[in-house]
């Protein structure tokens, strides 16, 4: 190879403005039993049927199951683009590696400690996370413990609404997470689905550049921020999905679900929900980086593609960084 193609390594680092944004991304694809290597900019996965080809930019996340193998080649190209890799056990999601995210900037993410560091502030976010989950519902005024009532009842609500529009028949939610084939189908189908949305929150999550244990509902994990995230689509995407699958029985339940979930979050166009609910909820709690970089650019925007490191000063603002500050003592 000659020029600037010479190794992946040499190559430089995407801008987020070259790479795909996260809503127009895949949400997730699954791979088993393959190996898994790197050619440009895209990824192989290799079994005894052939090569197949994946651009890397395209993915949310990438889920690998049992029997895969891959590269530090390929881990490099997908941590490159933002892409999440989560490697899954035989059923569910067992550990999750994040790429870099696909903005340079920090305001989400201090948005996001600015509202989490503040109680009130906390459960306002909660709420409307609540808002934005059951719409019909207005939780102005409630209490942490009316809002995951009020949530459990709402959920039960669906189970039974499910397990009536599909005709499967439906107990109650159980989860043995050392034992997933302990669950009945259904269960088994849910749980799936579960951690499918998981994988794709932590993937926008990540992408968007905000702290996956900062949670304003889940608490003390470090994927707080996850499991609140992927509990917005929970009700309209992960539980119908499930009993879909699960009504056409207990054989290969699991995958069948994650198809059919991959296929309602395109349809429903999840991945540009999620990127436009997060801004949202966070929006009350960001400064603006036009007024804070007044001048720099005429286009909001282009403060989370620029590669930019600004310094704090006493007062709450930031100026430029790369310069040096020895003796000026005016702000």
């Amino acid at each position: 190879m000659t020029g600037t193609s010479a190794t992946p390594a040499r190559r430089p680092v995407s801008s987020p403005r070259e790479l795909t944004r996260v809503g127009d991304r895949v949400s997730f694809l699954y791979l088993e039993r393959c190996a898994i290597h790197r050619e440009e900019n895209a990824i192989t996965a290799t079994d005894d049927s052939g090569v197949r080809y994946i651009p890397s930019a395209t993915i949310g996340v990438l889920l690998l199951g049992p029997g895969t193998r891959v590269t530090h080649q390929a881990m490099s190209v997908l941590g490159e683009s933002g892409a999440g890799v989560a490697w899954v056990g035989e059923h569910g999601v067992r550990y999750y590696a994040g790429g870099r995210a696909l903005t340079r900037s920090a305001g989400l993410v201090e948005a996001q400690a600015t509202a989490w560091a503040n109680r009130r502030h906390r459960l306002d976010v909660a709420r409307e996370m609540y808002r934005l989950r059951f719409p019909d519902a207005d939780p102005a005024g409630m209490t942490r413990r009316e809002l995951l009532g009020g949530e459990g009842r709402r959920v039960k609500d669906v189970y039974r609404a499910e397990a009536a529009r599909t005709g499967v028949r439906w107990v109650r939610r159980t989860y043995d997470q050392g034992d997933f084939a302990a669950g009945d189908a259904p269960n088994q189908a849910v749980t799936a689905a579960a951690q499918c949305l998981y994988g794709v929150a932590h993937s926008v999550v990540v992408a968007l550049g905000c702290s996956p244990s900062l949670g304003f509902v889940h608490s003390g994990h470090e994927r707080s921020f996850v499991l609140d995230v992927a509990d917005l689509y929970k009700v309209e995407f992960g539980i119908p999905a499930a009993f879909d699958a699960a009504a056409e029985g207990p054989e290969d339940v699991a995958g069948r679900t994650r198809r059919a979930l991959r296929e309602r979050i395109r349809a429903g166009g999840l991945l540009e929900r999620a990127v436009a609910d997060i801004q949202r909820l966070l929006a009350p709690y960001r400064q603006s980086d036009a007024a804070e970089h007044a001048g720099d650019t005429d286009d909001a925007d282009d403060a989370d593609d620029s590669d930019v490191v600004r310094l704090q000063t006493d007062g709450g603002g930031t100026v430029a960084g790369g310069r040096n500050y020895a003796g000026e003592v005016d702000w």
